[in-house]
Parts: structure tokens; sequence; C-alpha cells
């Protein structure tokens, strides 16, 4: 892979993980409602998460789904209705998270990464990046440098989000605020969904 292509590789890459999607949507209400370094498990989980299903589609899982159509239908489904759950979940969430809510916590880092791959947008991204950036003759470097590409951008992109979020807590300290801005992220990440319908 030539300089020139590897950093279009990695606009390409900023470029999908810092626009809106299901990850930085769950990041600000994680970083309003918990904090930064609460959300820090979740940002390394989307690292990580991403990072596998990136060479897990690179090395043959994008073909598989193209061949068992009904295995794409389940992941889509399965998707959805966790999307919407965590969807749900946020919008309901009353308070910052100061440690009084027993049931308030934010994602995990393994909740982060598995959620990567039932993520539409994570899913749309790593396809259209193994296609157009990777080399047939050389798929284990290409595929590589794909995913190290991704790795780079992924930690400054999701801490922009979630750093939003932390930015935001004082102005929504209020909690007539809090609750309408809770409800906002819910309905802006169910609505993430819309492209995965079509």
């Amino acid at each position: 892979m030539s300089a020139d292509v590897f950093l279009a590789l990695v606009v390409f890459a900023f470029v999908t993980s810092i626009t809106p999607g299901p990850n930085n949507f769950m990041l600000m209400a994680s970083g309003v409602n918990f904090g930064f370094w609460r959300t820090v498990p979740h940002m390394l989980g989307i690292g990580v998460g991403f990072f596998s299903l990136l060479l897990g589609v690179g090395f043959g899982l994008g073909a598989a789904l193209t061949a068992y159509p009904a295995l794409h239908v389940a992941l889509k489904v399965a998707g959805g209705a966790y999307l919407l759950y965590l969807a749900w979940r946020i919008a309901m969430s009353r308070s910052i998270g100061d440690g009084k809510d027993a049931d308030a916590r934010p994602m995990s880092f393994l909740e982060a990464a598995a959620f990567q791959w039932v993520n539409p947008k994570a899913w749309v991204m790593a396809v259209t990046a193994m296609s157009i950036y990777t080399n047939p003759s050389a798929p284990f470097v290409s595929v590589s440098l794909v995913a190290i590409a991704f790795a780079l951008v992924n930690v400054p992109s999701v801490s922009t989000w979630a750093g939003f979020g932390v930015a935001l807590r004082g102005f929504l300290a209020d909690p007539v605020r809090l609750k309408w801005f809770n409800i906002a992220m819910g309905a802006l990440l169910a609505l993430t969904l819309w492209p995965m319908l079509k």
C-alpha cells in the first residue's frame, strides 16, 4: 500500500469514526451521565471490538455473510434489538451518575467490544474499508494496515464524543434538562437503525 493510499485510508477512517452514529451518541450520553474516566472502558471496548470486527471481515467473515443471507438477517435483527434496548436505557436515565444509583453504570469494556459485532454502522465501515483499501495479492498486509489505520484514529475520535458529553455536564445538572437530553440521545440512537431498515 502506497503512502498516498494509506493517507486516504486514514482520512476515511477518521471521517467515518468521528461522524455521528450509535457509538458516538452512546459515548456522549455516557460522558454526560458518568464522566470521562468512567467512560474510558467503553471507549477502549469500542476500539478493540471494532479492530476485531475489521480483522474478521478482512479475513473472510464478510464473504460468509454474503454466502449465508439468513446469518446476515439474524445479525441485523439481533443488532437492531440490542440497539433499541440501549436507546431505551439511555432515554430512561434520569440522574448524572454519582454513585448513588446502583443500577446506573456506563457500558463495560466487554459490552462495548461485543456491541461492535452487531452495530450497523460498524459493519458498513468495516465492509467498505476492506472492499476499497485491501489488496487481494497481499491480503494479510493490507487487511492489517486497514485495521491499524482505524486503530490510530479511534481513540481521538471516541474521546471527542465523550468529551462533548463531559462539557455538557454542568449545563445538564438540571434534572429537567438532563431528562430531555437523555430522551433525545435515546431517540437519536434509535434513529441510527433507519439505514439498516432500508
